[in-house]
C-alpha cells in the first residue's frame, strides 16, 4: 500500500505593501477592497492592505511586491520601510513595508480567483481578489481597515509624520 501524500501546508505568514502619498492636509494610505460576494456589502473595517501568502523559499519582501502587484495590478517602486508584524485574530502572522508611491489607480486591475456561490450550490463563479483601491486620510483609513491590520497605519501615521 502506497503511503497518502503529505498534506499540503499553507503558509501562516502573509506579506504586503502600505503605500502612500503626500496629500494637501498631510498623508494619504492606499487600502484595498476585498472582491468576490462576502465582501460585496461590507465597507468599515474590511479593507486591506494588499497582501498575499509567502510561498516556501520566497523573500518577505519580494513576496510582498508581486502581491500587490497582482491585488493592484501596479508596480511600486521606492524606498521600502519595514512595518511592525502583526499576528492576525486566526494565527497568521502578516509582514508589511511603507513605501511612498503616488499611484495612478486609473490602471488598476485585480487578478480573479474561483470560489462555490452561494455555498455547496456547485456553482463556481470567478471574482476580483480585490474590486477598488482607494487613498484614505488617516482618520478614514483607520475606520476602513480590518480591526487587525490597524497597527499597520498608527505605525505608518508615527513614520510619515516625520
Amino acid at each position: 500500500m502506497t503511503p497518502a501524500p503529505p498534506p499540503v501546508r499553507r503558509s501562516n505568514r502573509s506579506a504586503g505593501l502600505l503605500v502612500w502619498r503626500r496629500g494637501a492636509d498631510g498623508p494619504q494610505f492606499l487600502l484595498a477592497h476585498p472582491g468576490g460576494p462576502f465582501w460585496a456589502r461590507r465597507d468599515a473595517g474590511a479593507w486591506t492592505i494588499p497582501k498575499g501568502l509567502i510561498e516556501a523559499g520566497e523573500d518577505e519582501l519580494g513576496a510582498a511586491r508581486r502581491e500587490f502587484s497582482e491585488e493592484i495590478g501596479i508596480d511600486v517602486d521606492g524606498a521600502f520601510t519595514p512595518l511592525a508584524p502583526l499576528k492576525q485574530k486566526g494565527g497568521k502572522t502578516v509582514l508589511a513595508w511603507l513605501v511612498e508611491a503616488s499611484l495612478d489607480l486609473g490602471r488598476f486591475r485585480s487578478n480573479t480567483f474561483e470560489l462555490e456561490w452561494p455555498p455547496r450550490s456547485g456553482r463556481r463563479i470567478q471574482a476580483p481578489e480585490c474590486d477598488r483601491a482607494e487613498y484614505f486620510a488617516p482618520a478614514d483609513a483607520m475606520s476602513k481597515i480590518l480591526p487587525g491590520q490597524l497597527g499597520f497605519i498608527e505605525e505608518a501615521m508615527a513614520l510619515t509624520a516625520r
